[in-house]
């Protein structure tokens, strides 16, 4: 069965992100921005809980059935879920980068509906719905046509990756390290043709897979490997990667 987003879903992940702009930009390049580490060694800023948790209070007034699962504040489960990413690229946020954006998703039943990445920095907004197209800052976008890896730009998210990720990037056109969500959509937009993760939670990627699948492309996400490219070079590159997985 094929879930389709409400009509006042977008609207309201819409909305949540204007919310998360305002308060995000606020606090970007601030003198007294606090910078903590978390327990897993990752940074954490005032920016990203003060952000996570207005969003959850505006969920609780708006959707008070739905649950939130949000990286600073938890997980709760229901049949339909907000994943909540208050600052993703907090590394860049924290030293003034501008590439950082605030992801939002919408799953029912298991099936993202509603997905949005807004960059405020970066004056750009992607979003998508389930079955109706992926947009950036209200244009549709598609995912590129490259056919071959030899001509493909390729972008993993760091330079600290396995031999065969090295590999295929030497096999590359052009072999970038874009960071983050920017990644991903680049390969909606088709501006990338592969982009490679290695590490990535639940609300890291469902935003993105959506908008990357909405633009026509292909997302694979598993323990280890995360994976969107513009379909037509997205099972040779997994080939590669499990021919040579362990090297």
């Amino acid at each position: 069965m094929r879930y389709l987003p409400r009509v006042d879903d977008l609207e309201l992940a819409l909305a949540l992100a204007d919310e998360a702009d305002a308060l995000t930009l606020k606090r970007y390049r601030a003198h007294d921005l606090t910078v903590e580490s978390k327990t897993d060694l990752t940074p954490v800023t005032d920016a990203d809980r003060d952000t996570e948790r207005a969003l959850r209070e505006r969920l609780a007034a708006e959707r008070p059935e739905q649950a939130v699962a949000g990286e600073e504040y938890g997980v709760a489960e229901g049949d339909a879920v907000w994943w909540l990413d208050p600052i993703d690229g907090t590394r860049n946020y924290a030293r003034g980068i501008p590439i950082w954006a605030t992801l939002i998703a919408l799953e029912r039943d298991g099936t993202v509906v509603v997905g949005v990445a807004s960059a405020p920095a970066l004056r750009h907004r992607w979003w998508a719905t389930a079955g109706g197209g992926a947009y950036l800052d209200g244009e549709a976008i598609e995912v590129s046509r490259v056919g071959r890896l030899e001509d493909a730009y390729l972008s993993t998210t760091t330079l600290r990756v396995p031999r065969p990720v090295h590999e295929l990037a030497a096999r590359a056109a052009v072999a970038r390290t874009y960071p983050d969500f920017w990644q991903h959509v680049l390969v909606a937009e088709g501006r990338v043709d592969v982009a490679i993760d290695l590490v990535l939670e639940p609300w890291d990627w469902k935003a993105p897979k959506l908008i990357v699948e909405e633009a026509g492309g292909r997302f694979t996400t598993e323990p280890g490997l995360y994976v969107s490219s513009n379909r037509l070079l997205h099972d040779p590159v997994l080939r590669f990667l499990e021919a040579h997985e362990g090297e």
